[in-house]
């Protein structure tokens, strides 16, 4: 996979391009996971587990310059498809990086022939939240105190996929 250069602009006017996770990215996402989640960030363990997933799994980050400034991942197995993770560096929100990065793994998930894509995503976050239903997400479900030690619930999405590169909904 090829980087591909993404449309929206980064913070000041910045490129940014997006390209498929490398094992030698996991000391810097790892880091970036750990400033934007804290106590739930993935432990290293986690990331080489996921990395080993592929090509089931499937990760891609956003650069800018030298700079990891977003990652997300998808996992696909058959017909359902879920997205295991998607981040942005604090400073690059706002600037339609999030949605970019659920475009690639939205594509991810179809070129895979997933029919459907899952995710999770805490109730109190709400740009994240706002995000996927904008993208064609509804909520299916809720876990309650889902979330630990905060007992915050999370909330379940699905979005449809059409195998003909559209989105339910969204045509």
């Amino acid at each position: 996979m090829t980087a591909e250069r993404c449309r929206a602009r980064g913070a000041a006017g910045t490129t940014v391009q997006l390209r498929e996770l490398e094992w030698t990215d996991l000391p810097e996402v790892g880091e970036l996971d750990q400033r934007i989640f804290g106590r739930d960030a993935w432990t290293r363990q986690s990331w080489w587990a996921e990395l080993a997933g592929r090509p089931r799994r499937r990760y891609t980050v956003a650069t800018s310059g030298e700079r990891i400034v977003g990652y997300g991942g998808v996992d696909c197995a058959g017909s359902t498809a879920d997205v295991m993770t998607i981040a942005v560096a604090p400073d690059q929100q706002g600037h339609g990086l999030g949605r970019r990065l659920l475009e690639r793994l939205t594509r991810d998930a179809r070129e895979a022939g997933a029919e459907a894509l899952l995710l999770e995503v805490r109730a109190d976050n709400d740009s994240a939240r706002n995000l996927y239903l904008r993208a064609g997400f509804e909520h299916i479900q809720t876990r309650r105190n889902y979330y630990r030690p905060d007992n915050v619930d999370a909330h379940i999405m699905r979005a449809a996929l059409q195998l003909d590169g559209a989105q339910e909904g969204t045509a």
